[in-house]
């Protein structure tokens, strides 16, 4: 891909783990890398150790919570002729509490973040991916969430991410077939999140979700994906 015409990614949850190596892969690959985080600060301290690795770094602060938040940093990004072609949904929470200890507002906050910080964006952004005729767009999700496996995680996370893997399939049925939109799940990585002793690096989970936002106009759409495979809902 020519520096030229190179694609622009907009990754969500940029500034740490899966999202922050995400934006480090996609940068080498040559994208320009829009690092969206909650805190401006942090966003930019995580860009500086990226600048130079390939494409360009931009930095925008963008809660997914808000809607407010997400219409802004489109504007933003329209106003400086910055036309996001790949959406990362990345940012996301991990409750761990069982049901029967589980709060409501334990379980709005995982839905907030996890399911309707990914309809946000992509409400923001998927209309003009259909317009041009180019979208990627990766919903970073979860095995733990697959009605398949009959959601065995924490309860709130798994109800989040099982809505998730839903949205992904509505979102995919309304776009047209230059908008490819799938599902990842990057397995269990040594992040803040996954802890110190998880298995996977954080390189491993992030190729997955870097393959995906990448794929050929023959590549597939509507589909969860572990290891550039397949998985079952």
């Amino acid at each position: 891909m020519s520096r030229q015409h190179a694609r622009t990614a907009l990754v969500t949850g940029g500034n740490r783990g899966i999202g922050l190596e995400t934006c480090r892969q996609l940068s080498r690959a040559g994208l320009h890398v829009v690092l969206a985080a909650r805190d401006l600060a942090r966003g930019q301290e995580a860009a500086r150790g990226l600048r130079g690795a390939g494409g360009t770094i931009r930095v925008e602060e963008l809660d997914v919570t808000s809607g407010k938040s997400v219409r802004e940093c489109a504007r933003r990004l329209a106003d400086a002729d910055v036309e996001v072609d790949v959406l990362v949904n990345n940012a996301g929470v991990y409750p761990t509490d069982g049901f029967l200890s589980m709060s409501e507002e334990t379980l709005d906050h995982a839905l907030d973040v996890n399911l309707m910080g990914a309809f946000r964006t992509c409400r923001a952004f998927v209309p003009a991916m259909a317009r041009r005729g180019y979208g990627r767009v990766v919903n970073v999700s979860s095995g733990l969430g697959a009605m398949t496996d009959n959601v065995p995680s924490p309860a709130a996370y798994g109800i989040s991410k099982a809505a998730l893997n839903a949205l992904t399939l509505v979102v995919s049925s309304a776009a047209p077939p230059s908008v490819k939109v799938n599902a990842v799940c990057p397995g269990w990585v040594r992040t803040d999140m996954g802890g110190s002793w998880a298995p996977t690096s954080v390189e491993k989970g992030a190729d997955t979700a870097v393959w995906l936002a990448q794929l050929p106009d023959s590549g597939p759409s509507g589909g969860f994906f572990r290891n550039r495979r397949p998985i079952d809902w």
